[in-house]
């Protein structure tokens, strides 16, 4: 009786346990696919907090500037 209640009627089926082990297998791909994608953004980020602007030191007027294209 309790297994009618849970649905295991006829067993388990063979290609519903192969789908599952393979959505599981994509979750875990995609987890370690997202973890090393955020190490390389935090890293990324750091690099671009210690590096030096090519623009600083530029002082451009921006009322005064001309315009490239008329």
């Amino acid at each position: 009786m309790a297994k009618a209640l849970l649905g295991y009627v006829g067993g388990t089926d063979p290609r519903l346990l192969a789908e599952m082990r393979r959505l599981q297998q994509r979750v875990q791909d995609l987890e370690s696919e997202l973890v090393r994608i955020q190490s390389e953004n935090d890293a990324l980020n750091a690099a671009a907090a210690h590096s030096e602007s090519p623009f600083d030191g530029l002082d451009i007027d921006v009322p005064t500037a001309e315009p490239a294209l008329t």
